[in-house]
């Protein structure tokens, strides 16, 4: 196999290189290194000569082209995407150019170099919000309701249409909330706990009872190089962390496990701060993860307590890389609040 990875030096895509060279994998990484990318995520793969980076956009045919043809891949994994809903609010011209026109750039090189397998990487939003009870399932309907879940649901028909039309092999995960190392700091998880070491407010969107999945991002990495060498063509498949937790509780948490850590005279609970929600917040995502055990025998390794204390640990004992991204657009601002009819 020789891999290309869009979105290499983001968050799960790092996660992804790192574990398929590890593994033996020849990777090209292509990543365009825009605001959340940073090739420290993956330093400790860098002179491998298994490992081989490119800076290009996706949405650049002719760029795309040249990396293809002096490559060759024969297979593909699809993450390189716009992907804070918050920053979709307020501005998703980016979102729709990179997410749906980049995947259509990608789909028709991918096509013309007649990979084995096209594997798509998407997320559990495109199904939209659930009530208290019931889960995702692969057949689940789409209702987006952000212009990033928009952007994304549109990039999976897209994919499914590749597939059919032009004969395209592809695959399409779904996945649940990622968190972990080297998780850009705008997302819930890593805000949490750099506020609550900087002393500031740590901000809780309207009452915090929004319900998630968290799915470790190494378990994820792993679940997704399952789908991308056994899952079969044509076929999505949803992947969970099973451990699903309401905001405020998550939080509480993490400010637990800074009281253990990093103990001060205060306990770090007390800087929790309800701010105005998000416009559109999908009140619960949950997903039914049974396809991916049953048909390729995963299932996540960590657990929500598990993985927080791993991840809570790991900003703990990286300040350089975190402190190193606070100058970087948007990072320590509230983005996202949006306003009906504007």
């Amino acid at each position: 196999m020789k891999l290309l990875v869009t979105g290499g030096a983001g968050f799960i895509g790092s996660a992804v290189v790192r574990l398929a060279v590890a593994r033996g994998i020849e990777v090209i990484n292509l990543d365009k290194l825009t605001y959340a990318a940073c090739l420290e995520n993956v330093a400790a793969v860098t002179q491998d000569p298994l490992y081989h980076f490119e800076q290009a956009d996706i949405c650049d045919r002719a760029a795309l082209a040249d990396v293809f043809a002096r490559h060759r891949p024969s297979h593909v994994m699809h993450l390189a995407a716009e992907s804070h809903v918050d920053r979709s609010i307020d501005g998703p011209d980016a979102f729709m150019q990179t997410n749906i026109m980049g995947t259509f750039e990608l789909l028709q090189a991918a096509r013309a170099a007649e990979v084995q397998r096209f594997h798509h990487v998407s997320t559990d939003e495109v199904f939209g919000s659930l009530g208290p009870t019931g889960q995702f399932t692969e057949t689940s309907p789409y209702d987006p309701r952000s212009p990033y879940a928009a952007s994304k649901a549109a990039s999976d028909h897209l994919v499914r249409a590749w597939g059919e039309t032009y004969g395209l092999p592809v695959v399409i995960s779904n996945c649940s909330n990622n968190y972990g190392p080297y998780h850009f700091p705008e997302k819930l998880i890593p805000v949490v706990i750099l506020n609550a070491l900087a002393g500031r407010d740590i901000p809780i969107y309207g009452d915090g009872a929004n319900v998630r999945d968290w799915l470790y991002v190494e378990d994820h990495a792993d679940a997704l190089l399952r789908v991308l060498q056994e899952g079969e063509i044509g076929r999505s498949y949803n992947i969970g962390g099973e451990n699903e937790r309401s905001n405020i509780d998550l939080v509480r948490d993490i400010c637990a496990l800074l009281d253990e850590k990093r103990p001060k005279e205060r306990p770090y609970h007390e800087q929790i701060t309800f701010v105005p929600d998000r416009p559109g917040h999908d009140a619960r995502y949950a997903i039914n993860p049974d396809r991916m055990r049953r048909e390729l025998d995963w299932r996540p390794s960590v657990t929500l307590a598990e993985g927080l204390e791993k991840t809570v640990q790991w900003y703990i004992d990286n300040p350089a890389w975190w402190q190193a991204l606070q100058d970087r657009d948007g990072v320590g601002k509230r983005l996202g609040e949006g306003t009906h009819g504007a």
